[in-house]
């Protein structure tokens, strides 16, 4: 995503617009702050368990590994949208990609907390450094508003050609995750590196014992 990015397409699909303006964005992230703080008093965040070790395939040929999933209990989707995001990490290698799993947990407050978030499955990096997030949300402009916001965030710690995203409007998460196929409608090139194309599950899930 860069300053000269795409204006949404006239069919729905928004990808890769330019980010907020630094205070916008800064007031955006402070006010998701705060929502997180009270949804953790209410204990309305929970991380289940049912898709972590899944490896999800995309249509460019990479997969990443869901290595965690965060979720608003009990929210009710009005208008289904799946956002994805990438980028790829500055100068971590090796051992630090799990460092930096596992330091990922604090960046919650940063986006829980904004209009429309419902979940996020977080993905390892795949063969090619890149991170997703796949995302189920609430209100396809609010998805929108939250990614350009998230921008200066992950410039900071990010190469900043590698950031991308895709906000696909009428979509629910779980469909997806239930028939890849569904993508098939939408938009855009065929190996797209936003479009799931399968869903390897763990061989414990496939083969229990």
């Amino acid at each position: 995503m860069t300053k000269s990015a795409s204006a949404p397409a006239a069919n729905g699909l928004v990808a890769d617009r330019p980010p907020l303006s630094f205070w916008r964005a800064a007031r955006s992230l402070c006010r998701c702050a705060v929502t997180t703080v009270a949804l953790l008093a209410r204990r309305a965040l929970v991380q289940p368990a049912t898709h972590v070790d899944d490896v999800l395939r995309f249509a460019d040929g990479s997969g990443g590994r869901v290595y965690r999933e965060t979720l608003v209990k009990d929210l009710a989707v009005a208008e289904p949208a799946l956002l994805v995001v990438a980028f790829r990490l500055r100068w971590v290698r090796g051992r630090g990609h799990a460092l930096f799993r596992a330091e990922s947990l604090l960046n919650t407050p940063l986006f829980v907390g904004f209009p429309g978030f419902v979940s996020k499955l977080w993905l390892a990096n795949d063969e090619n450094g890149v991170y997703r997030g796949f995302y189920q949300w609430d209100g396809s402009a609010s998805a929108d508003s939250y990614v350009r916001a998230l921008w200066w965030v992950l410039a900071l710690v990010s190469v900043r050609d590698s950031i991308h995203y895709v906000v696909l409007p009428g979509l629910r998460r779980d469909d997806v995750l239930a028939d890849p196929n569904l993508l098939d409608r939408a938009p855009g090139q065929r190996d797209e590196w936003w479009r799931l194309t399968a869903i390897e599950q763990p061989a414990s899930a496939v083969n229990p014992s």
